[in-house]
């Protein structure tokens, strides 16, 4: 909101410095707000899908993944309707879309397409303040769990320790995606000035937006193409950004090779069909799978800070795509482009772990064995090879995977769970802490009630967890 007043004090001004000033400050306000608050979109879907408990879902498991891009392609939408309230708002105040334009026809566009926005931050304030339940609600019960007040240091030192393998592959290709993404922005009107140069020496400025107008279209197709098969088993995340990656490299450096006769009146088409199918595959892989795979791959105490890390880098990386095109030739924007895909395919192949279909519950039990110096003794699926990196395969981190081992240490794991929301239970009843709303399966705690200490008087020397029956919930 506060964005959109500025830039509506900017429409006011009567000097080309005073504009730039205003506008640098709503990208900074932008960068602490939205910049900051729309990635955390992810991690509070995986927070308050995984919990702090061990009971998990089939539903969380098999369509985690378009939940969370269902809310990630938003912005497909929101570029979407931005283009077409300004298109709508020209041919309102200056009663065509033809140069040239008025003083008070452009002002009034600039000014209404700021404040119509503003309304529904407004609303949106409201709800995420009063109606929605905290995101940090899942994060501070695993602080208490683990004693720690404040920042958890610890957590961040463990994460550099077990994890930057996972943070360049986060990091990185947040960073070659956002010189794409970003830099397919500020180079769309370049693009669209070589497709129609009649427009362009005219001045008419619809015939640019109508061209972002395709452009945004095909783009919000690949959101949902990426929605759809985030979740399948064989394609995956993994794969769908590998794929928008090479298909991103291989759309831009053949133009490069070819500049000139693709821009010719007999390759103005094909030119055309692969600037929109970079868009497409940009969506549909790298753009929508980084806010995803960013809040997945790590556990609940570091999630946030590795996400928004790996978001600050993809920032870097609009920041050299812009500052770099101010300094080169159209076709060498195409020869610098491209080699970012080429490096994100290779990063993602090499230290991203394949996510797909894994109950993140074994992240946080995975995480509290490493917490506790004891990381040889997990044993579950967490590092089971298909979900490991590459490198994370070749450093043996996979070597420990034990399906039988898994077992019982889960039930002994899932019963110290029980025994600690009973305890926090009891405390809750006498009005001396709050407990959260994780709920067990009525057989898995009929089962703990029969053979704890409190329901059979004494334990049996027998019952150390490694021949219960129960088998822990899918």
């Amino acid at each position: 909101m506060f964005i959109g007043l500025l830039m509506l004090t900017a429409s006011w001004g009567t000097t080309l410095n005073g504009w730039v000033i205003c506008y640098s400050l709503s990208l900074l306000f932008y960068g602490i707000g939205v910049g900051g608050e729309y990635p955390m979109t992810a991690t509070a879907a995986m927070e308050n899908a995984t919990g702090s408990g061990k009971v998990s879902t089939k539903e969380d498991r098999l369509h985690r993944g378009r939940k969370v891009t269902m809310a990630f392609l938003m912005q497909g939408w929101g570029q979407f309707f931005n283009q077409a309230v300004i298109i709508v708002l020209l041919l309102i105040f200056h009663h065509s879309g033809n140069p040239p334009y008025s003083l008070v026809s452009a002002q009034w566009t600039f000014r209404v397409s700021f404040a119509i926005p503003a309304v529904g931050t407004l609303w949106l304030v409201y709800y995420r303040t009063y109606k929605m339940p905290l995101a940090s609600k899942q994060l501070n019960a695993a602080k208490k769990r683990a004693k720690v007040t404040g920042y958890d240091v610890q957590s961040l030192k463990l994460t550099f320790k077990y994890f930057t393998p996972r943070l360049i592959a986060t990091a990185g290709s947040w960073f070659c995606n956002d010189v794409f993404f970003y830099g397919n922005k500020l180079f769309q009107s370049t693009f669209i000035s070589a497709i129609d140069p009649a427009a362009t020496k005219t001045g008419n400025i619809m015939t640019n937006w109508l061209w972002n107008f395709v452009n945004i279209a095909v783009a919000l197709a690949g959101y949902y193409l990426a929605s759809f098969l985030i979740d399948n088993k064989f394609i995956g995340r993994k794969r769908m950004m590998q794929l928008g990656f090479l298909m991103d490299f291989i759309l831009f450096v053949v133009p490069a090779f070819h500049y000139n006769y693709y821009k010719s009146i007999k390759g103005i088409h094909a030119f055309q069909t692969m600037y929109f199918l970079s868009s497409f595959f940009n969506q549909f892989g790298p753009n929508a799978v980084t806010f995803l795979v960013a809040a997945e791959v790590y556990p609940t105490p570091i999630r946030a800070t590795a996400h928004g890390f790996s978001a600050a880098c993809g920032k870097l990386g609009a920041l050299l795509a812009s500052v770099v095109y101010n300094y080169i030739s159209t076709q060498q924007k195409f020869y610098f482009v491209p080699w970012f895909g080429l490096a994100g395919m290779l990063v993602t192949y090499l230290f991203l772990p394949d996510t797909t279909g894994l109950d993140l519950k074994e992240q946080e039990r995975r995480w509290q064995y490493i917490r506790e110096g004891r990381e040889s003794d997990y044993h579950g699926i967490a590092v089971h090879p298909k979900h490991l990196s590459v490198w994370e395969r070749m450093r043996g981190v996979g070597k420990h995977y034990n399906p039988e081992l898994d077992r019982t240490g889960k039930i002994h794991d899932l019963r110290a769970e029980w025994e600690y929301r009973q305890a926090e239970k009891s405390k809750d009843e006498a009005g001396l802490t709050d407990v959260d709303d994780l709920q067990f399966p009525d057989d898995v705690h009929n089962h703990f009630m029969r053979t704890s200490a409190h329901a059979a008087g004494k334990l049996s020397s027998s019952d150390n967890g490694s021949n219960e029956k129960v088998a822990p919930p899918n």
